[in-house]
């Protein structure tokens, strides 16, 4: 039994230590106070206090953290009552000061988020505070990181979840909403059936456009084919004068080299002379040589006619 005794001591001291032996998670902060006092902040990895007189006072999450705080009462620049309530996205920066900088830092940062949303929705009007979420998050968040940095912590983002006015302005806006709606369907009908009918009258003015293109487009065939109907009539007309023509010169050609007498060249002239007597003048000048063949023919006629006064 002798040696129970300091057994128990060396188990009770290795107890001690170990408990002692603190290992520190990843995302994780300790606060160490000395006798009362702070001593340190321990990262993570493996930490030794000193039993009896080191205390763990706070362990602090580096992680960032959501809190969604309930509705709070606003009301508007223009007297509407409603209620707002945010969600806020901060971190601890710094494990000293968010431990002894506020008793309660979440309660703090809730109390801050209400008056300072009431501040700044008591500057706006209910229109403007419908339409300006980002601008009046901007500001939530800018005033609340200001405000909590000497606690450790860092406000990284504010949103407001939900905005509930009262019953009656709800109904109002949603009247206000059908009637714009309503509007707008309105002016989109109208767009429509205008549009409809300029295409109508773009659709007619082509068709009359090309119609009349049509038109065009004959008239100039049918004039080049009466055209074409008239050259060639023309050219058959001067091939037949031509003909004709080369027919005369032929025959006078032939006549030249026959070489007729006095006689017949004037016997001919006796037939030009019948072919123009049957025309519509009035005067004919007769040339003396057909003059004198005249004489002589009917000379000729009444002898033969008449043998007794020969």
């Amino acid at each position: 039994m002798e040696w129970f005794v300091p057994v128990a001591v060396v188990v009770v001291l290795l107890l001690i230590v170990v408990s002692n032996i603190k290992v520190v998670p990843q995302s994780k902060a300790y606060v160490l106070e000395r006798l009362g006092a702070y001593a340190g902040t321990w990262q993570t990895g493996l930490h030794f206090k000193i039993p009896f007189i080191d205390r763990i006072a706070k362990i602090v999450s580096l992680k960032e953290q959501v809190v969604d705080f309930p509705p709070q009462p606003v009301i508007t620049k223009d007297n509407v009552t409603m209620r707002i309530d945010t969600v806020v996205f901060f971190q601890i920066t710094d494990p000293k000061l968010f431990t002894y900088g506020v008793e309660s830092p979440i309660t703090a940062i809730e109390n801050l988020s209400a008056t300072t949303l009431r501040n700044i929705i008591g500057e706006m009007e209910l229109d403007n505070t419908l339409t300006s979420r980002d601008v009046i998050n901007s500001k939530i968040r800018v005033i609340l990181d200001t405000a909590t940095d000497p606690w450790g912590i860092k406000v990284n983002r504010v949103e407001l979840k939900n905005i509930m006015p009262p019953q009656e302005i709800q109904d109002a806006m949603e009247k206000q909403m059908k009637a714009e709606r309503q509007r707008r369907e309105a002016i989109l009908q109208a767009e429509g059936e205008k549009a409809a009918k300029i295409l109508a009258a773009e659709g007619l003015k082509e068709s009359q456009i090309l119609a009349a293109e049509g038109e065009k487009q004959a008239a100039i065939l049918r004039a080049d084919a009466v055209k074409e109907a008239r050259i060639r009539e023309a050219d058959g007309e001067a091939q037949a004068i031509r003909a004709l023509y080369e027919a005369q010169a032929e025959s006078i050609r032939m006549i030249n080299e026959a070489k007729p007498e006095a006689a017949y060249i004037t016997l001919k002239s006796y037939e030009a002379f019948e072919k123009a007597a049957d025309g519509k003048a009035t005067k004919i000048i007769v040339p003396s040589e057909i003059q004198s063949l005249a004489s002589l023919l009917t000379a000729a006629k009444e002898s033969v006619t008449d043998p007794e006064k020969k």
